[in-house]
């Protein structure tokens, strides 16, 4: 049962809470040495959550792939394809608005960085982050595979579906001949998703793992030092969740409700192992046990993981401001919108981008003047911020994708929500519309 999951993942934050505060207080003394040792214990359990990373990421894209190709495939012509389309991307891009403008009014209003005034670092001071992983002009050529092995390879996730947009746009036309590949593919998914089952028992050891191994290093000191800008960023967060579970509510009526219901295991993986990536089999199953079709999650869900991020979208314009405030750096509105807008166009290049928040803010800081060495400042508390925003990222995904099913008038009668079948559940592709 779902339940269970949850209940196991949940035992296993708590374990790992008290295990990794336990070890901290135990072998920490201040020095070097024990710093040393504490990252070294650090390192090995992380094994067990870096372990379940990789098998997730072993099955992302060859389900993203059947299951897209299918549901194009079953759509029937590719005039629902652009309209589903067109309106996953209108969405997405007023979600990303709304996430942007959200981080710029809050951080306006908390003041995470007042007070803090620190001096300006020298010129040539770096944060460490890479910005050479995003560049405008290489995202848009990128967007195309070279290879489909190697975008498969590589888990590159938007080229994965402009691949399986050609292959399920190609299929449709061809008609009645590609039938027995369409079985195929559909068999494929089906089988993706039983391995997701098998994979998913190994989430509550990696959570446990997760946890330990960042307070067993880090300790509870490193949350008490930002512990403001920790606790206004979360009521940021917080207040999104309202607005888009609100906007759920205007379009899906009291449906909305029982989505969260449904994604609460995904939800709460994502929020544990602070990886959106990891929720994304599990979202997938709990969107189709809710109604959406899979052939309109199929292929809004992968998308949403390019284009909507919208937990990491007002991540971007909190910390940067926070940074601006941290050096006593005072930016006009002019200037606070023109980085929005920056923003807001970056961030759709981020996807497979490693540490792709702090990447896009390193890269805008210093169109502003703000030292890019500010980042260090947020480095040490980043992976807390990130596990709130990967369950943003994807409660986000999660409306949109049914969103765009009641647009299309597309929305099924729900499944009961705490049965899972005991072997692979049925992604039912070709028993939607």
């Amino acid at each position: 049962m779902a339940n269970r999951l949850t209940l196991y993942i949940l035992i296993g934050l708590v374990l790992g809470l008290v295990t990794g505060w336990g070890l901290h207080v135990a072998i920490d003394d201040g020095s070097a040495a024990s710093a040393a040792r504490l990252t070294e214990i650090a390192g090995y359990v992380s094994i067990i959550t870096t372990i379940f990373l990789r098998l997730i990421k072993m099955i992302i894209a060859p389900l993203v792939f059947s299951t897209l190709v299918v549901g194009i495939a079953h759509m029937g012509d590719t005039g629902a394809l652009g309209r589903v389309g067109l309106r996953a991307v209108g969405w997405f891009l007023c979600a990303s608005l709304l996430s942007l403008t959200l981080g710029l009014i809050l951080v306006n209003l908390f003041h995470p960085g007042v007070g803090l005034n620190l001096p300006l670092p020298p010129v040539t001071a770096s944060s460490g982050v890479d910005q050479a992983a995003f560049d405008v002009a290489k995202f848009v050529t990128h967007i195309v595979p070279a290879s489909m092995i190697q975008a498969m390879a590589e888990n590159e996730i938007l080229q994965i579906v402009i691949m399986s947009l050609f292959v399920g746009v190609a299929i449709t036309a061809v008609g009645e001949k590609a039938s027995p590949l369409v079985r195929a593919i559909d068999a494929l998914a089906t089988v993706m998703l039983q391995i997701t089952n098998y994979v998913m028992r190994f989430a509550p050891f990696a959570v446990f793992a997760a946890v330990t191994s960042t307070l067993a290093e880090r300790g509870p000191g490193v949350i008490g030092d930002l512990g403001y800008f920790m606790l206004t960023f979360y009521i940021g967060l917080a207040l999104l969740w309202a607005l888009l579970i609100g906007l759920g509510f205007v379009f899906i009526g009291k449906r909305m409700g029982q989505l969260v219901g449904y994604i609460r295991a995904p939800l709460l993986l994502a929020f544990t192992t602070a990886s959106s990536e990891a929720a994304y089999p599990r979202t997938l199953e709990a969107l189709d046990r809710f109604g959406v079709p899979p052939k309109i999650s199929s292929f809004v869900l992968p998308l949403g993981y390019s284009f909507n991020l919208d937990g990491s979208m007002i991540y971007m314009t909190f910390a940067s401001l926070f940074i601006a405030q941290a050096y006593g750096i005072e930016l006009s509105l002019g200037q606070m919108v023109t980085m929005l807008l920056v923003l807001m166009v970056t961030s759709k290049g981020i996807a497979g981008v490693p540490r792709a928040s702090l990447v896009v803010i390193a890269a805008t800081l210093p169109l502003f003047k703000i030292p890019e060495a500010g980042l260090l400042l947020i480095l040490a508390v980043d992976h807390f911020l990130d596990m709130g925003r990967s369950a943003t990222n994807v409660i986000g995904n999660a409306v949109a994708a049914s969103v765009v099913a009641r647009w299309e008038g597309d929305l099924d009668p729900p499944e009961p929500i705490d049965i899972e079948p005991p072997h692979a559940p049925s992604h039912g592709l070709s028993g939607h519309g």
